[in-house]
């Protein structure tokens, strides 16, 4: 399978090798270093890539959001319910 390389400079016209040799193909690129000094790498490997998982802040704060608001509905229903229980024995004969 061969593919072809659509360079980005324009027309060729007089020479397509020194065309080819200023196309960003051909620039130059400083490597990093993989171990040893000046390899520290801020950021992680992949790190600029799309969040597909649920990590880090964003999952803790969706779930204690929805834990607060299971929380406090419960209390509310719960306390509806106690109000009503508290009538209730109040109203019975002793």
């Amino acid at each position: 399978m061969s593919t072809k390389y659509r360079h980005q400079k324009g027309q060729i016209k007089d020479n397509a090798i020194e065309a080819l040799l200023h196309d960003p193909l051909f620039r130059q690129r400083v490597e990093k270093n993989k171990k040893g000094k000046g390899s520290y790498q801020r950021n992680e490997k992949h790190g600029k890539r799309g969040n597909w998982e649920a990590s880090g802040k964003q999952a803790i704060r969706f779930f204690t959001t929805g834990f607060l608001l299971l929380i406090t509905s419960t209390n509310s229903v719960g306390s509806a319910l106690s109000a009503g229980h508290e009538s209730r024995s109040a109203e019975l004969p002793l």
